[in-house]
């Protein structure tokens, strides 16, 4: 170990000290004469006669600049300019170099000549790492807002969480003219904003949202910023929408948004019961990218009614709901540079699930099945607050982001377990707060000194009722009982801080990193019979856990940054001392682990062409498990399953190795890409389960286990301007192999899904659009239980024969085949028209879903050696007729 520690030392201090040598930047920003930020102006940098450019760059969207001079020259003998077509070009003097200049352009005014235009079609313009597509180009007349238009974008693919991906990579912020109002719920952006007041989207590539990192850090994200259009800017909007209808059902969305370049604000009250599901409004995008910023992830839930699968359907289509929330997104943009934002909601339900699921369990020789009937009802009450500080300038960063949770609900259900009836209640509690700070400072030099802290406190107190006589012959030895009690907290505390020097130089910025982190848990549990008589008692002596558990981390981390035009890469090497240490006196419990780590990263971004590139990613982890792997008395996590450990803390090693090739034709409004992936996965130990027809008993057993998985994906979009057509198709297969223990049998698993999807979006003519969807996939098990085909078609047309009417018609189709099952198919149609009043600016639409009430939808899951039927009740028709109108 000192050996490799000495090597990896040595090699770290020849990487980040062979390249020597960093020039002087300068940056700033770009206004015109009323304040306002001038995009995609030139800067450039000539010398003293004239006659030569030295350097340049171009403004972004907020109107500034980052220039980097080149090495060996006098500022003296320097002028820079700032030119933007429309405006008076402006010339400062490099005496007295500053590492900012500010300019203010004045307008300049000209006489064109007229020009007619015979006809016009899509353009994307490219302006450095960003592509603008123009949002009028791809919209049409029954767009309602921002995100009807993205769905349609060539190379844009929206997934059914939301998502947003551009050529086949998720994006890692939606922007409001350079703004970030929403983090990564940019669903509220894309559900809420009228398309008619978004000007362009644009797509930016290796983005990096911190000014004082900008060409000195590494990206490879993808941003989208919406452009807003200057006649929208001074006024308050709001597209609103009240229904009624049958049986019983309303929806109801007001809303009012402002987005002015000093403020900007969404704020929304929206509520229903037509299965609109308001949870999707509150999806973070990208929540593992924030717990593996804050070195730190939640303990997970642990306790449920059961094992619910969602049917693949649309959510409106099988939800039953009575939901309500108030969202307020307001940010303010004072002079001084200094961002105030807030972002809260509060959100209540009641959802409701009436299923039956059939299980196989396929073992060698023998085939465990059983059967299950629930009618679920669940009632969150969710509340939410974050507050925001930010500055962002060119040689400062600063970003300090408190949020607080408490999060209730109460779940009850009836349930049927192989013919014996009991009854469920689940109460869950989450509250939680946490604060993170971050700062950055440009210094001399450029050198830049990074201080970091977060801290966070979370508990989640969860008990779930089971009754009567649930299971008796397991729990209360066979003698009949009232109730069976699960209980289960942890709460925690924990804190990661540190603080990094960088060395920006010609070529690539040097980062030492130093910091700690602590994680301070208790565990406790109690699994407990209340007798007929009232008497409480624990189900058994190892029914209860108190697992004190602490996790302290020293690390310290040098990396290097390439942020070139050609190469853009990351190496990062960090070595993490880890000490452990956990305890529960009464399992006769205490143990410690200490141990040195070394987590190498490496990430690279090669530009293969003007608009191709290639990336390559390797990263290498060592982890340990959580509180959550050594606990020895039972926990019920569900009304079927009993799990324990009974082994060592697990202990992981991770290889995760990717490539991908992006191709691009911006003209021709074509995109390409391929991405493979492999990750290995081995642990101290290996989950062994016991199986019976109404019980599933886990624990961990301390034999060596490996996992691997392959991943490719391909993606391809393209718009055709004779067909006024954007086509678009995707192939993604998996595979994966892991080994189990399953009522006393190792048994090795194999599985493998494929899935093809193709798409088209076309534009008949100015009244007339067609969607198309189609997706396959097939799922095999490598086992007994088989595999399964699963196809999926959607298509809709859009008629608008005249400025005052609209109709649209849309069907679902899904359809499973499996050996030895009938074959299932469904098919779900709606339909709208809509009457424009446009003396009253209103709009009456008359909407119908699932007109053809299709009350009872069949699926069939594969996993592993299991295979689940399941059938699930709909709501059926909904009638609604809404009135729309905007303010």
């Amino acid at each position: 170990m000192n050996r490799n520690i000495r090597f990896a030392g040595l090699l770290l201090a020849g990487i980040l000290f062979a390249l020597s040598g960093f020039g002087q930047e300068i940056g700033g920003m770009v206004k015109d004469s009323t304040g306002g930020a001038v995009p995609y102006g030139s800067i450039n940098l000539r010398n003293k006669s004239g006659d030569a450019i030295v350097a340049y760059t171009t403004t972004d969207q907020r109107g500034t600049y980052v220039l980097r001079l080149p090495s060996g020259l006098r500022p003296g003998d320097l002028y820079i300019e700032a030119r933007c077509v429309g405006y008076k070009t402006a010339i400062r003097a490099l005496t007295g170099l500053s590492s900012e200049i500010d300019f203010t352009l004045s307008a300049s005014y000209s006489q064109l000549q007229s020009v007619i235009i015979q006809g016009r079609r899509p353009v994307l313009r490219s302006n450095g790492d960003t592509l603008s597509y123009r949002v009028s180009d791809f919209s049409n007349a029954q767009d309602r807002v921002i995100g009807d238009v993205i769905k349609r974008l060539p190379g844009i693919s929206v997934a059914t969480d939301g998502t947003i991906s551009y050529n086949n990579k998720p994006v890692s912020g939606v922007y409001i003219d350079g703004d970030n109002l929403l983090d990564d719920k940019y669903n509220i952006a894309m559900g809420t904003i009228p398309n008619g007041v978004v000007d362009q989207v644009q797509v930016i590539d290796n983005h990096q949202p911190i000014r004082v990192l900008e060409n000195k850090v590494f990206s490879d994200d993808v941003a989208i910023n919406l452009a807003i259009k200057k006649s929208a800017k001074p006024r308050l909007l709001g597209q609103e929408s009240l229904g009624a209808g049958l049986p019983g059902n309303y929806d109801v969305d007001l809303n009012a948004l402002l987005l002015k370049q000093q403020y900007k604000a969404i704020n929304f009250l929206k509520g229903n019961n037509t299965g609109d599901d308001l949870l999707q409004e509150l999806v973070a995008h990208h929540a593992a990218d924030f717990q593996q910023r804050i070195g730190y992830e939640p303990p997970a839930t642990l306790l449920s009614l059961g094992s619910v699968d969602n049917p693949d359907l649309s959510r409106e289509r099988y939800l039953f709901d009575r939901s309500g929330m108030v969202n307020i997104n307001d940010l303010v943009n004072l002079k001084s540079g200094l961002q105030l934002r807030v972002n809260a909601y509060y959100m209540q339900d009641r959802q409701q699930q009436d299923y039956s699921q059939r299980t196989s369990v396929y073992l060698p020789g023998d085939t465990v099945r059983y059967t299950e009937a629930q009618h679920n009802r669940f009632d969150p009450v969710l509340l939410h607050a974050q507050f925001t500080l930010n500055v962002n300038k060119a040689t400062y960063y600063l970003n300090d982001a408190l949020v607080a949770d408490d999060n209730r609900s109460v779940s009850h259900s009836d349930l049927n377990a192989n013919g014996s009836p009991v009854s469920q209640v689940l109460r869950d509690h989450s509250l939680s707060f946490s604060n993170e700070l971050n700062l950055l400072k440009s210094g001399k030099a450029n050198h830049i000194i990074q201080a970091y802290s977060y801290i966070s406190r979370l508990t989640e107190p969860e008990s779930r009722d089971i009754g009567p006589n649930y299971n008796a012959a397991q729990f209360n030895h066979d003698v009949p009982y009232r109730q069976l009690l699960q209980g289960v907290d942890v709460p925690t505390w924990f804190t990661n801080n540190y603080i990094s020097y960088k060395v920006p130089g010609n070529i690539g910025t040097k980062s030492l990193r130093a910091g700690f982190s602590v994680q301070s848990q208790l565990l406790t549990s109690d699994l407990t019979v209340v007798q007929s008589n009232n008497a409480v008692n624990l189900e058994s002596d190892s029914a209860v856990n108190r697992v004190a558990w602490s996790k302290r981390k020293l690390y310290a981390e040098a990396a290097y940054d390439i942020p070139g035009d050609k190469l853009k890469a990351n190496i990062t090497l960090p070595l993490t001392l880890q000490q452990l240490h956990y305890s529960d006196t009464g399992f006769a419990l205490q143990n410690g682990l200490t141990r040195l780590y070394f987590n190498p990263h490496l990430s690279a971004k090669f530009q293969t062409g003007g608009e191709n590139f290639i990336t390559l990613l390797y990263n290498y982890r060592n982890e340990s498990g959580t509180i959550e792997d050594i606990y020895q008395g039972g926990i019920l996590k569900d009304y079927r399953t009993l799990y324990a450990n009974n082994a060592d803390l697990t202990l992981r090693q991770s290889h995760l190795a990717a490539a991908g090739f992006n191709y691009r034709r911006t003209l021709t409004l074509f995109f390409f890409s391929i991405n493979v992936t492999y990750n290995h996965i081995g642990a101290n130990n290996i989950a062994s389960s016991v199986i019976t027809d109404n019980l599933q008993q886990g624990l961990v057993l301390p034999f060596p286990n490996s996992n691997d998985s392959w991943t490719g994906t391909g993606s391809i979009s393209k718009y055709s301007f004779a067909l006024h057509t954007t086509w678009s198709g995707g192939l993604q297969w998996q595979g994966s192999r892991s080994v189990q223990i399953q009522n006393g049998l190792l048994l090795p698993f194999h599985m493998t899904i494929e899935t093809l999807n193709l798409s088209a979006e076309t534009k008949l003519s100015d009244q007339l659009n067609v969607s198309y969807r189609i997706t396959g996939t097939q799922t095999d098990s490598h086992s007994a239980a088989g595999k399964s085909d699963n196809l999926f078609q959607r298509g809709a047309i859009y008629y608008n024969p005249s400025d005052y009417l609209q109709f649209k018609l849309s069907g679902e189709h899904y359809f499973t085949r499996r050996d030895g099952n009938p074959d299932l198919s469904y098919f779900f149609a709606d339909a709208s028209a809509k009457y424009r009043i446009k003396k009253w600016r209103t709009d009456l639409e008359l909407e119908a879903t699932n007109f053809l009430n299709v009350k009872t939808y069949n699926a069939l899951y594969l996993s592993a050696n299991t295979f689940v039927a399941s059938s699930y009740t709909l709501p059926g028709r909904i009638m609604l007729l809404k009135v729309l109108f905007n303010i």
